[in-house]
């Protein structure tokens, strides 16, 4: 196929399809300009972000990883038309997408993953990709890293495969899986010319209008509430359901408001909004029966005065005298700094502590700079 280029109506010259010559231009090329992937064939008003390139796993290095607003997590894969087989990229996909969530059970690794490769690529850290990128709030921020989090540990996984140029035997393989399974593959086909300076890529999307006829690969977006959580949390115990409810009795009670999420495992956050300063919300309950340390979401940009790392850690040092807690204060800015089942908050003498380092937060957010 040829394209024709002319300027004002006028010199028209023919442009025969050019061909990439290495995959590293073409995973590069993706990185610049992740709109030449056809995502919105899928979604209308999707936006990709890529945050990594080469991210590691013991399966290899994934070419690319992207993340939309809504934290749903696209593996990127390019593969040139040279290549023998190309049916081979399917299950080298899926095999590194299996890796990605088998050693998720580390977010904090994950994510420290991302932070370096933006910080490198953009100069910027990865909260400040995320908010100039999609134009987010600190708040949504969260929920968006939130979402990321529940779809690595779910392996709710997005798979793209871009190539120059696909085969029939490709395409029936993409379909065949679409239409028999809740995996979202992907093949895109970049038709490359050059011309002069220039160059024009035509994308082409196979398998978004398979995936559009299926009911069931929508994964619907709901807004959490107590009445379905604590259906959920009934799956892992009742003392998970007590603690739950005394939380957010106690919330309630003491100006602390609860915010559901919309992430795939459920659960809410401990919201702080003291007066004349932002929101903070460094805790949360999840659908996997723990309280979570959610400050890494905001940093330095915390409210006064856990603005300061050294203020935030002071959070954990006093959870850490929870009998049950496993806490790394050397691990403030890390998702891991805290492991707290809801199973220990259900007893009332570990409930009381919590609450106080809670209402200590509320105190010192409170207290005049």
């Amino acid at each position: 196929m040829a394209i024709i280029i002319s300027k004002n109506g006028k010199n028209a010259k023919k442009i025969e399809k050019s061909t990439f010559d290495k995959e590293d231009y073409l995973q590069k090329y993706i990185y610049d300009n992740p709109d030449s992937v056809p995502l919105y064939d899928i979604k209308e008003d999707i936006r990709l972000l890529i945050l990594a390139r080469e991210f590691p796993t013991h399966s290899g290095p994934i070419d690319a990883i992207g993340v939309d607003r809504e934290g749903e997590i696209y593996i990127i894969e390019t593969k040139l038309y040279k290549n023998p087989d190309k049916r081979t990229v399917v299950a080298q996909s899926l095999d590194y997408g299996a890796a990605l969530w088998k050693h998720s059970n580390d977010f904090s690794e994950f994510s420290s993953i991302l932070e370096a490769n933006v910080q490198k690529t953009f100069k910027i850290s990865l909260n400040q990709k995320l908010q100039e990128h999609f134009g987010l709030s600190n708040e949504e921020i969260a929920q968006l890293l939130n979402s990321v989090r529940d779809n690595l540990s779910d392996g709710a996984l997005h798979f793209v495969i871009l190539m120059d140029s696909l085969d029939a035997r490709l395409k029936d393989l993409i379909l065949y899986v679409n239409q028999n399974s809740q995996f979202d593959i992907y093949a895109v086909e970049l038709e490359y010319y050059k011309h002069e300076t220039y160059e024009i890529i035509i994308p082409r999307i196979f398998g978004a209008e398979v995936k559009k006829d299926m009911k069931t690969t929508t994964r619907d977006k709901k807004l959490w509430d107590w009445d379905i959580f604590k259906e959920r949390l009934k799956e892992i115990g009742a003392e998970e359901v007590i603690a739950a409810q005394k939380i957010i009795d106690w919330a309630n009670d003491n100006g602390i408001e609860i915010e559901w999420t919309t992430s795939q495992r459920g659960g809410f956050f401990l919201c702080y909004y003291p007066e004349g300063k932002k929101g903070f919300y460094p805790l949360s309950v999840t659908g996997d029966g723990n309280v979570s340390w959610n400050a890494p979401h905001q940093g330095n940009k915390s409210p006064y005065p856990f603005d300061n790392p050294v203020k935030r850690s002071e959070i954990l040092k006093r959870l850490s005298s929870i009998k049950g807690a496993t806490v790394h204060v050397d691990n403030v800015d890390g998702y891991n700094g805290l492991k707290l089942p809801l199973r220990v908050i259900a007893n009332e003498d570990a409930r009381r502590e919590f609450f106080e380092v809670c209402l200590w937060i509320k105190k010192s957010l409170e207290a005049t700079e």
